[in-house]
């Protein structure tokens, strides 16, 4: 189910786009001012973002460059009618369309559609709590500062980016490696791997929020992940 942000001050347009956008099947968060939506942000991840322009406490350019730089998700601006400046502003800071107020909701419905198609052409990376993984170019970064792993730590991680639902056993992890190293991975060496890899990429390695252990059975991706 594709989570949309809503940013909206007005109450009945921002109650009829929550029923419209919920009857298409989509998870929908709300939020009425610039403070609300950046705080939002902290802790949830999206995947579409509906923004309108004027808000009370500021407008939503700011919100729309928050949203490019922490979670790269299209952005659709609402603009009122003939606000052409606004929308020009808008496309050069990065949003992917915008449409004008009144709309229609088939229209807007189709746009969203459009820009969630495109986006999942493009996607290409990973993110999780900060931790970010392009799988084109193989690099890593956590809070933007590239993260140098070796190639079965990389591989490591690539299957938990894989298989992000599903507990993953440790003898399957073996055999992944092993077919990397090209040599025997011992329990042992798989645990050291581990260990070094939430090392790297985990905010308290000692309480792991990235790489869960599942007792008695292996390992499986933190809950708060996203495919991008």
């Amino acid at each position: 189910m594709k989570r949309i942000f809503l940013v909206e001050d007005d109450k009945a347009i921002a109650k009829n786009l929550i029923l419209l956008l919920r009857s298409e099947g989509f998870t929908v968060t709300h939020a009425a001012t610039r403070s609300e939506a950046l705080s939002a942000l902290t802790g949830n991840r999206f995947d579409l973002a509906l923004l309108d322009i004027s808000l009370p406490d500021g407008n939503g350019f700011t919100i729309c460059t928050e949203i490019k730089e922490s979670q790269d998700v299209p952005v659709i601006f609402l603009t009122a009618s003939g606000d052409e400046a606004s929308v020009v502003t808008g496309l050069n800071m990065g949003a992917d369309d915008y449409i004008t107020k009144p709309f229609r909701p088939r229209e807007l419905i189709a746009r969203i559609g459009t820009a969630l198609r495109k986006s999942e052409r493009c996607a290409s990376g990973f993110e999780i709590r900060g931790l970010q993984v392009d799988t084109a170019s193989g690099i890593v970064k956590k809070h933007s500062s590239e993260v140098f792993l070796s190639a079965l730590e990389y591989r490591l991680l690539l299957v938990f980016i894989n298989n992000p639902k599903i507990i993953i056993t440790r003898g399957r992890l073996l055999d992944e490696l092993w077919d990397v190293a090209g040599e025997f991975v011992n329990d042992n060496t798989l645990t050291v791997y581990i260990k070094r890899l939430r090392e790297k990429i985990e905010n308290d390695p000692a309480n792991p929020q990235i790489i869960l252990t599942v007792r008695g059975t292996g390992y499986r991706l933190g809950d708060e992940y996203a495919t991008q």
